[in-house]
């Protein structure tokens, strides 16, 4: 048996500020926004560039309970980890894009991390594991 898992729903507040911020910010790609004219809401998934895992899902708010979690989907913990195989890259360029970072880069013994925001607060690894962790080949 072959599982993956195949998107993440992100609760956001508007589509197109969570599309900007995703594809000219984190420089991930559009993979997907269609109307839904049955529901009247709008199917957006979005990837990082060469991923071929897990997608995210941009779902906007439609209720008020909902909106409530927008930005603290997991509490206030680190929600997301985005893996890159160039740290230094990724944390110049986003430092650049004005991504604020709220935990600054640490070597640990499975990689480097930092921890920053999207656009709603939510908190996300950015990460490079060391070629040593069981994950790093995949």
């Amino acid at each position: 048996m072959k599982q993956s898992l195949f998107q993440i729903a992100l609760v956001v507040k508007d589509y197109d500020e969570a599309i900007d911020f995703y594809t000219n910010k984190l420089k991930f790609e559009l993979i997907e926004d269609t109307y839904q004219p049955e529901q009247d809401k709008r199917w957006v998934v979005v990837a990082p560039p060469g991923s071929d895992s897990a997608g995210i899902l941009l779902a906007r708010a439609s209720k008020p309970e909902q909106e409530a979690f927008i930005g603290n989907q997991a509490g206030g913990r680190v929600f997301l980890f985005l893996r890159t195989d160039d740290f230094w890259r990724d944390y110049n360029r986003m430092k650049a894009e004005g991504i604020r970072f709220v935990r600054e880069p640490k070597e640990q013994d499975y990689g480097i991390v930092a921890v920053f925001e999207d656009l709603y607060g939510n908190l996300w690894d950015l990460l490079e594991l060391s070629p040593s962790h069981p994950m790093a080949e995949r």
